[in-house]
This record gives C-alpha cells, sequence and structure tokens, in this order.
C-alpha cells in the first residue's frame, strides 16, 4: 500500500510553513518538500551551526526563507496573515539536553512559549488545516524499564529540556481541546498532532554534544572521542525516517481531519536499539584506523534506557523504518566523507535523499 504524504500526488502546490527549518532536521525537511513540489515557507533563526547542513546543501534556495524568533508573537501574527498556510511543521527548537540545563530559561522559553506563540497566531489567524508539532521521545516519565513507551504512558521529564517538551505535549493537548476540536470550533478546522521522535543521526548534523558529529570530528582531528554514558540505550534512526512521518501524519490530518490528532511514535525497530558504546564500535568498524574512545563521568542526568512503541504509526500510517541502523550510519559517513573531499553537497545530500525514497 502507497503511504499517503510521500508523493507530489499530495504535496504539489500544498502551502508549507517549517519553522526550525534552517536546523539539522528542518534543512532535510524542507529540501525533501521542494522535491515533492510543495510550496514552502521556512521560519527560523540563523543556522545554529558553523558550517551547517542548511548552508552546505543551499536548503534556502527554491523556498520562501524567512528569519524570525517563535518567541515573538507579533512576527507570527503577521507571518501567518501573509503566508496563509494550509499546513504547519514545527520544528523550532532549543533541541540539546546539556544546552538546557546550561540555559533553562531560554529553553523553556523557546520551546513552550516558542509553541503557544505559534498556536496562538494560528488560532488568531484561522486558515490553517493541519498542524505537526514536534517534541521528543523524551517527554515521558522514564522509568529506565525494559518496555518501550506507549503514546498514552505518563509524560515527565527530569531534565529542562525534556521537561520542557513535556510541556509542549501538555499545551497541544490543551489547545487542541479548547480551541481546535472540530465540533465546537468548525471555523478554524484544523487538525492537531504531536510526534516524538529517537535519537536521529544523519549527514549534516554538526551539533556540539551530539554522538555521531563528536565522533567524527574528533577522529577527523586524529583524537580519541569522549562518551559521558557508553551504556546508555537509545532509539537510533535516520533523520529521514522521522520525517517520513511527520509528512504522512501531516497529509492524514489534512486528508482525514480529527481521527489523526493526538500524540504520535516514530521510533526505529527492536534490532536497531543498542548502546552509545556499540554505535560507536559499528562507526569505528567503518572508519580505518579509527583513535577509539575514553569515558568521562558526567553530573548531569540523562536517561539509561529509552524505547519506543510505534505501533500506532506503523498501523495507521502504514509508516515504519526503512533503513537499519547499520544503513544509517553508512549514509551518515558517506555523507561525511563527501563534504570532506569538497563536493556539492545539495547534490549529496538530494542523492541520499532520492536513496531513501527508492527504498519507500
Amino acid at each position: 500500500m502507497e503511504a499517503l504524504g510521500l508523493t507530489p500526488a499530495f504535496w504539489a502546490g500544498k502551502r508549507v510553513l517549517v519553522t526550525g527549518h534552517t536546523g539539522f532536521k528542518g534543512s532535510w525537511l524542507v529540501l525533501w518538500l521542494q522535491s515533492l513540489g510543495a510550496q514552502v515557507t521556512g521560519f527560523a533563526l540563523d543556522p545554529s551551526t558553523e558550517p551547517s547542513l542548511f548552508d552546505l546543501a543551499r536548503a534556502g534556495e527554491g523556498i520562501d526563507d524567512r528569519r524570525g524568533d517563535v518567541r515573538d508573537l507579533g512576527v507570527l501574527l503577521e507571518l501567518i496573515a501573509e503566508v496563509e498556510p494550509e499546513i504547519v511543521l514545527h520544528l523550532a527548537a532549543q533541541p540539546l539536553v546539556r544546552e538546557g540545563y546550561r540555559d533553562p530559561l531560554g529553553t523553556y522559553s523557546t520551546n513552550v512559549m516558542g509553541t503557544l506563540n505559534l498556536l496562538e497566531a494560528i488560532r488568531q489567524i484561522g486558515g490553517v488545516r493541519a498542524c505537526v508539532v514536534v517534541t521528543t521521545d523524551k517527554v515521558y516519565a522514564n522509568q529506565e524499564w525494559p518496555w518501550p513507551y506507549r503514546e498514552n504512558e505518563a509524560l515527565g521529564g527530569h531534565d529542562p529540556y525534556s521537561s520542557s517538551k513535556a510541556c509542549c505535549e501538555i499545551l497541544a493537548q490543551s489547545y487542541a481541546a479548547s480551541f481546535f476540536p472540530s465540533a465546537r470550533h468548525a471555523e478554524h478546522g484544523l487538525s492537531l498532532a504531536t510526534a516524538r521522535a529517537g535519537n536521529v543521526l544523519g549527514g549534516g548534523d554538526f551539533s556540539p554534544e551530539r554522538l555521531i558529529p563528536d565522533v567524527l570530528k574528533a577522529w577527523s582531528a586524529g583524537e580519541q572521542v569522549t562518551l559521558r554514558m557508553p551504556q546508555a540505550v537509545r532509539p537510533w534512526q535516520h533523520a529521514l525516517e522521522p520525517l517520513a512521518g511527520y509528512l504522512q501524519l501531516a497529509a492524514s490530518l489534512y486528508e482525514h481531519g480529527q481521527r489523526y490528532a493526538g500524540a504520535w511514535n516514530f521510533g526505529p525497530g527492536d534490532d536497531d536499539m543498542c548502546s552509545v558504546g556499540d554505535v560507536v564500535a559499528l562507526l569505528a568498524a567503518q572508519w580505518p584506523q579509527a583513535p577509539g574512545m575514553v569515558i568521562e563521568k558526567s553530573d548531569m542526568h540523562e536517561a539509561g534506557l529509552l524505547r519506543l512503541d510505534s505501533s500506532r504509526a506503523r498501523e495507521l500510517l502504514h509508516w515504519r523504518p526503512r533503513w537499519s541502523l547499520q544503513e544509517c550510519l553508512e549514509q551518515t559517513l558517506a555523507w561525511h566523507l563527501a563534504w570532506a573531499k569538497g563536493l556539492d553537497m545539495r547534490a549529496a545530500t538530494l542523492n541520499q535523499l532520492s536513496l531513501y525514497q527508492e527504498s519507500m
């Protein structure tokens, strides 16, 4: 069965607003939407890293590239009124756990108030038909148990980043119940969902304090990589996996409304659940003379075991992961080596996108 939302048949000509489009996942997403024929407007701060996937892949070409801060309600009101998006994909966020410890105020301000401002702008202006708010797998009250979390599990969040994203989930639920239910507020015609994905990998991620960027940066310099929690188990997946889910979810909200509202998990299969140390070992097997790793004790709390149950997405959206962890690491390393060789990274990125689409 061909999944709704992954072909130009749906997206061609659709007006789509992507917040956070200058980030790692946002850059992959706007490139994908362009290839599907959507009319894309991006709204974000400047790229937070140098270099960045957004600049290297020239992701701003062919879209309406806007810069601004989601903490500014006035700017968002003007943007929604001018662009008149039919679909909104909200990725703008402070996405790093350790940065949340260093700047909790900025993390809550961006993640919670930024999301509130966007939903309020959508409520006031109207016209949006489908909205996907991207959160994280870390929204759950993590009990360190061995079975995966389902969408109806309790929300929590030990650290500021995780709890700020759990706040976004509660906020989205509140707005959906208060302002967007079709029966009571049909004039809005909006269906709202949240998307919870695992730890994403892929070419073009230069964010600090993320596993693969840190490994590639250290090894490229001939240095050992420093690991904080080598035994921590995470749901690893290529960034294109959850992005496919977001596209399918947005299309289903647009076409079928409230049936697809609510929270959704997009995580890898059980075979791709492994520890930080195991991921580095798999990557080392593909890296000639890898310098290895050293362990550094961290005093910041991070989850030790985290798994997602994506049964709902598999059954109702017909979504499933396409690349194994091994394939994900191969593609990530291939992207990095292409960049190191000075190749055209827009072409290299679009080629990997095509390879992923061929696997569907």
